[in-house]
């Protein structure tokens, strides 16, 4: 008598998964194709400004154009370059001292951060005695109209340029432009200011400007012919020496901050500056009544010599830098910026996007039988008898258990006995197949191979066992 078949329910084949469809992903990387090269551009764009404005010189800095200052900005190689020339060069830390300066001769006022005056000394800069000469650097419009000067600035660069003094055509009046030749003076621009009768000598493209006077005053909008790390290039030298060595004196303002408000009121007596002007006016430094303040006839800190070279002339004290931000260039930094931020695109760009699991056909499909080949001749090739013993072992020893319900906490010894019966064999064959050395030639694994696979064919088939395919 033939035992009734179980019928099988046979399950419902999977529906084909289809891909979605690539028009919302291709506009996706149409928008990518987009937008990265303009983040790029855009990224660059302000690293490159950011450059810049690191790379060029900040007036309000301490030790900027100073002549004692070594640094880039500073302006020791001038001062240097002068006194080889025969000129004397005066440093007054305040203005007061630096203007009184200018009583014991003919002398010439370099002025190179103007900005850091008080708005209320400003207007003592267009009073100089007769026979003066005073030079700014690259002065702003409220600095120009504070001291009474009928310049203005007009259009300013990206960066200075070197030039010829006569480089738009007109000729250059000055004698130290023309000596000088090409020099790096075409940065800020200057003209006369609109509804005045001014008349101005210029050169270099308008980059350097001479009003005429009683005290000639001459406006250049670069620092670079004054400053240490470009006074060596082109005429720059020349420029800078003939501008400010015009009467073998200068009278060089160095200040270290923003000045403070004056405090003293105008000198008089054997103290007044004969450019002063009459007792009912102002000169900046007082009240306008014509009394002297509280600090006397003299600087309102100064020394006894008037020289202005006390500690606090010049204001307070600049705060301290950090040492390591020192100890490198501005630019170095600004590159390191620029290094970081292409460092961090190329990762965004290259990163893994990880985003909704997409269904995609395989190019080619690879039948298990050929990738079992596959890896065991890579076996063979390598010599790894023991490795592929190992990884035979492991996956007899996994079936095993899940037939006969083995805990994988057993002994070898208890796991090998409790094998033995099902499969017919003494549990010291079983252990020896199961835990036994490594084979020493391809032959002794095919064998130990076959034999595996004669045990767990057994153990499937032993009676009480459910097999493959019972639907028990």
């Amino acid at each position: 008598m033939t035992r009734p078949a179980t019928p099988t329910v046979d399950s419902p084949p999977p529906a084909p998964v289809r891909p979605p469809p690539a028009g919302p992903v291709r506009r996706r990387r149409r928008r990518h194709r987009v937008i990265v090269p303009l983040a790029l551009a855009a990224v660059l764009l302000a690293g490159t400004v950011g450059a810049h404005a690191l790379d060029q010189p900040d007036p309000t800095d301490p030790g900027f154009l100073s002549p004692v200052a070594t640094d880039d900005d500073g302006g020791r190689r001038l001062a240097d370059a002068l006194r080889a020339r025969g000129v004397t060069v005066d440093r007054e830390t305040d203005l007061l001292p630096a203007l009184l300066g200018l009583d014991r001769g003919p002398a010439t006022l370099f002025v190179p951060a103007a900005e850091l005056l008080h708005p209320d000394t400003l207007d003592t800069l267009g009073e100089l005695p007769a026979g003066r000469r005073l030079v700014l650097v690259d002065p702003s419009r409220r600095v120009l109209e504070s001291a009474g000067l009928p310049v203005v600035p007009t259009d300013r660069r990206w960066a200075a340029r070197a030039v010829g003094p006569d480089t738009d055509g007109r000729p250059c009046p000055l004698p130290e432009a023309s000596r000088a030749g090409v020099a790096a003076a075409l940065l800020q621009r200057y003209a006369a200011a609109p509804g005045t009768a001014a008349t101005l000598d210029r050169c270099y493209g308008d980059g350097l400007v001479r009003l005429p006077g009683r005290a000639e005053v001459v406006v250049i909008g670069a620092s670079d012919p004054f400053r240490n790390d470009r006074i060596a290039e082109h005429g720059n030298e020349t420029l800078g020496t003939g501008l400010l060595g015009v009467h073998g004196r200068v009278v060089w303002l160095d200040l270290d901050g923003p000045a403070p408000a004056p405090t003293v009121g105008r000198p008089d007596g054997t103290g007044e500056p004969a450019w002063s002007p009459a007792p009912g006016g102002s000169t900046g430094y007082g009240d306008g009544t014509g009394e002297q303040g509280p600090g006397g006839p003299g600087p309102a800190t100064g020394g006894g010599d008037g020289r202005g070279d006390a500690p606090d002339s010049a204001g307070p004290p600049p705060p301290d830098d950090h040492p390591l931000l020192d100890a490198f260039p501005p630019w170095f930094w600004a590159l390191l910026l620029q290094l970081a931020l292409a460092a961090l695109l190329t990762v965004l760009w290259r990163a893994r996007r990880l985003g909704p699991p997409v269904t995609e056909p395989l190019p080619v499909e690879v039948r298990a039988a050929e990738t079992a080949l596959g890896r065991a001749r890579l076996y063979q090739r390598a010599r790894a008898r023991g490795p592929a013993a190992e990884i035979l072992r492991t996956a007899a020893l996994g079936r095993l258990r899940g037939r006969l319900d083995l805990p994988a906490t057993l002994a070898p010894a208890e796991l090998a006995a409790r094998v033995a019966g099902p499969a017919g064999g003494t549990p010291e064959q079983i252990h020896e197949l199961l835990f036994g050395a490594a084979p020493g030639t391809d032959a002794e694994l095919l064998e130990l191979a076959r034999s595996l696979d004669r045990l767990t064919r057994t153990v499937a088939a032993a009676p009480g066992r459910p097999t493959e395919g019972d639907p028990r």
